[in-house]
């Protein structure tokens, strides 16, 4: 059984920076990807970006291109998601998810396992 450990959320200023961590652990192949998505209060989950260890191909919604970048340890099956320039609007809490089909989708029916969530607040 695939599990995974999000945590690095908190309260920041805008403009501010944090690291979200996702670890992971039960893959039955290394062929997986894994993608962080975002719930704001009274909106839909949505994809905020994914790296895929099959080809390994990085993806990001266009409102955190520039801003937020996705990397791997492959060595410890950790993805991290370093957010620099946030926003009020990047409020919200944020979700690790793991697929073993390998590519990345921002479809959350493309998704089998999901993490607790870690709540990511910025200030204005």
């Amino acid at each position: 059984e695939v599990q995974l450990q999000a945590s690095g959320g908190g309260l920041v200023q805008a403009g501010g920076s944090l690291r979200l961590s996702c670890e992971a652990s039960g893959f039955t192949y290394h062929d997986y990807a894994i993608a962080w998505f975002r719930q704001a209060p009274g909106k839909e989950r949505e994809g905020v970006s994914c790296i895929s260890k099959k080809d390994g191909s990085t993806s990001y919604t266009d409102s955190v291109k520039g801003r937020f970048t996705i990397s791997s340890d492959n060595a410890r099956d950790t993805v991290y998601l370093q957010m620099n320039s946030l926003k009020p609007e990047d409020t919200a809490v944020y979700y690790c998810a793991s697929n073993q089909i390998g590519f990345c989708r921002f479809n959350t029916n493309w998704f089998a396992s999901w993490g607790q969530g870690t709540q990511v607040t910025v200030s204005s």
